[in-house]
């Protein structure tokens, strides 16, 4: 395993880790994950390395990466280009998202970033009436209170109105260990919520949404996970004219490395 950061267009230094050699696999967390809450992904890289160059890496504002103000999703999508081209020397990039990483994925190859192939693990859409919709002021709530010295509440809106936790679960969580990492890293909260738009509104998914996308997709989700996410993941891969959908047994929203890996390999060695 190696370590690096990728200077992005605005000079912002992305932290990430790598193993093996080979066509890369970049990923991309979800909302508050980085490489230190996320050690399944070294995991993975490990797994993948004899036939590849695994990625992870910090997204802006979180772990070792950097920030600069202001936000703007462009940016997140010339994070992934910069990683993209230093870190995996500009060659096809699988791209694999975790929950709202799928969506900044979507989004910036929707933008033209050079994606040669893209796997999405549950995306967080909502096209029906299986959760309640994320309230349409969710962004500007979250970075109020971020603004306002406030960072437990933008986590705590993020787990009730975005990841449906129970509010009564709350009380505890804001006393353990774990909850000061998730305060540091609450104003990137905001950043997820504006890749997400619309796709959590309980409406269709609109019909321009991205149409630009042509590159091979695989659509995953665990057959253990809520409802509204296998039927979110259905969403999108019926709304993907390159998009194929498949059901990871046993798993819900995340899925061991030991699974995940072999269908990663998969899916880059069948479409290269």
């Amino acid at each position: 395993m190696s370590e690096g950061t990728a200077a992005s267009a605005d000079g912002t230094a992305i932290a990430y880790s790598a193993w093996g050699e080979g066509d890369p696999i970049i990923i991309v967390g979800g909302a508050t994950a980085h490489r230190a809450t996320t050690p399944e992904n070294a995991e993975i890289g490990a797994l993948l390395a004899d036939g590849f160059r695994v990625i992870d890496y910090d997204r802006r504002g979180r772990g070792d990466s950097g920030d600069t103000a202001p936000y703007a999703v462009e940016r997140e999508f010339e994070d992934l280009a910069a990683v993209i081209a230093q870190a995996g020397g500009g060659r096809p990039a699988t791209v694999f998202g975790w929950s709202s990483g799928g969506h900044l994925a979507l989004n910036a190859a929707q933008a033209g970033v050079p994606i040669a192939r893209l796997v999405l693990f549950e995306p967080p859409v909502v096209t029906d009436g299986s959760r309640p919709p994320l309230p349409a002021d969710y962004v500007e709530r979250l970075d109020a209170a971020v603004a306002a010295g406030r960072p437990g509440d933008a986590v705590e809106l993020f787990m009730t109105a975005a990841a449906g936790m129970p509010a009564e679960f709350l009380g505890d969580m804001r006393g353990s260990d774990f909850w000061p990492g998730l305060e540091a890293v609450a104003h990137t909260i905001a950043y997820d919520g504006r890749n997400v738009g619309d796709t959590m509104s309980g409406r269709p998914l609109r019909a321009d949404l991205w149409d630009g996308v042509d590159v091979p997709v695989l659509v995953l989700h665990g057959d253990a996970t809520w409802p509204y996410l296998a039927a979110g993941a259905r969403a999108v891969a019926a709304h993907l004219p390159t998009a194929t959908l498949r059901v990871v047994p046993g798993e819900n929203h995340s899925a061991a490395p030991e699974v995940l890996a072999p269908v990663l390999r998969s899916f880059a060695e069948k479409e290269n």
